[in-house]
């Protein structure tokens, strides 16, 4: 299959132009900046500082909650719509608009707490808007090459995207993010562009430069990436989608390695983005980590996923995707222990001397598996929905995908969420994780690693 370089470059350029939301938004800047600012302001209101930590990491999760559902419910459809009327690139536009806006609007939340759920409900929002356009721009990808060249294309696409993070970040920390004490950033220079320091403007300017960023680097996916002329439009009728899409349902639970593949990434991945979110508000709340020390740790963590998802990517294309996955999530099994068991003064209950490092070094080495190990889980889960997917069928097929990482995405905020308020504890709230990721790779033993499509798509 001879496919243009540009539309690779393009293609990938997505990873590039949205890595910034997860980097900078989900775990290492907006994410402990919204902690910080949320238990301040509960502690505000009276309440205990365990409390407001716990309150502070709830409500976090459980807006990650909703929107894990809403995607979960919305991506089959839109989907299935996509296929029918042969366009993705008109959805990809829509849903970019919206990240766009949402993120600018980050800008609002202040550290005395003025536009706290506001900014929650948009980050969201955003949230909503990357993983959908996501969906589509992945439905792309069986397009691009044969399957041994789209596991080297899935990994190198999100080995370019991290390296994006990468360099957001750092140019976030340089000149935008302050430390609080001082209103200066890790330079010694005030934020750029004249921005008051004493108010965290240069931290608050993270939701403008995602926007920014995304909106000047998805130009070459929208030059070089296109929608493929020859491909008949088909009714797009409420009724024909659903009935289409319907179908394809029933046929999921015929096709025993495809099933087993959605149950279990559908565990390992609500896991994996529980973490992801975890990250700063753990380094926040648990290791009273400043905004600079979470700003440092995410650069190692983005180097590392850079690094290690395009190794993993090429090993995909010797081996194939799930050897990948598997080593990949028993990585992140080990790093769930670590964070369930280490606190600021102890580690698996044995106590620490006051003002001890080991915490801080062994959350590092944390930071740089779960980015290694959750880039490379990314790009090989891809990898190997491409080797379940119809190839008439490929933004359906990547809405069912969606659907699996979303189906359950009340379990990981949800059980996190319940272990906090239960246990009363920031860090046990963490222990579901385990589990999920057990289960997930559980899952994984009755999953063909060649896939089915080639046998579903002759029958």
């Amino acid at each position: 299959m001879a496919v243009s370089k540009k539309r690779i470059w393009g293609w990938m350029s997505f990873d590039w132009a949205g890595q910034p939301f997860y980097t900078l938004g989900l775990t290492f800047i907006f994410g402990p900046y919204f902690a910080a600012t949320a238990t301040n302001y509960f502690l505000g209101t009276g309440m205990e500082a365990e409390a407001a930590d716990a309150q502070a990491q709830w409500i976090w999760f459980l807006a990650q909650l909703v929107t894990g559902l809403l995607i979960a419910v919305t991506a089959p459809f839109l989907g299935a719509f996509a296929d029918n009327s042969g366009r993705k690139i008109p959805w990809i536009a829509f849903f970019s608009l919206i990240y766009i806006a949402a993120t600018w609007m980050l800008w609002g939340l202040k550290p005395d707490g003025t536009g706290l759920i506001f900014s929650l409900v948009v980050f969201y929002v955003g949230f909503f808007a990357a993983e959908s356009a996501l969906n589509f721009v992945n439905a792309i990808l069986p397009s691009l090459g044969d399957e041994k060249a789209i596991g080297r294309i899935s990994g190198s696409g999100a080995a370019f995207g991290y390296w994006g993070g990468v360099t957001s970040l750092i140019i976030m920390l340089a000149l935008f993010v302050e430390d609080p004490a001082t209103g200066l950033t890790r330079l010694g220079n005030a934020p750029l562009f004249g921005l008051d320091g004493t108010q965290l403007e240069g931290t608050r300017a993270v939701g403008p430069f995602i926007a920014m960023w995304f909106a000047v680097f998805m130009i070459p996916f929208f030059l070089f990436v296109q929608d493929d002329k020859n491909v008949k439009a088909k009714s797009t009728s409420l009724r024909k989608v659903w009935g289409e899409l319907r179908e394809t349902l029933i046929n999921v639970t015929k096709r025993k390695s495809l099933m087993n593949f959605l149950l279990g990434s559908m565990f390992y991945r609500d896991a994996l983005n529980a973490i992801y979110a975890a990250g700063g508000v753990y380094a926040t709340l648990v290791l009273k980590w400043s905004q600079i020390e979470i700003g440092i740790y995410g650069i190692a963590a983005a180097i590392a996923a850079a690094i290690f998802t395009w190794v993993g990517g090429r090993f995909d294309a010797r081996v194939g995707p799930k050897p990948v996955i598997r080593v990949s999530v028993w990585m992140l099994i080990g790093v769930s222990f670590f964070i369930v068991g280490m606190s600021r003064d102890s580690l698996f209950g044995v106590p620490l001397p006051e003002g001890s490092k080991i915490p801080d070094i062994i959350f590092y080495v944390c930071g740089v598996v779960i980015g290694g190990a959750g880039g490379s889980v990314y790009a090989a889960s891809r990898s190997m929905m491409v080797r379940h997917t119809d190839p008439d069928r490929p933004a359906e097929a990547f809405g069912l995908f969606a659907l699996s990482g979303k189906a359950t995405a009340f379990l990981a905020p949800g059980l996190i969420a319940f272990f906090t308020w239960y246990t009363g504890s920031t860090q046990l709230g963490y222990l579901p994780l385990i589990f999920l990721f057990i289960l997930g790779l559980f899952l994984l033993r009755w999953v063909n690693k060649d896939g089915d499509r080639a046998e579903w798509s002759a029958s």
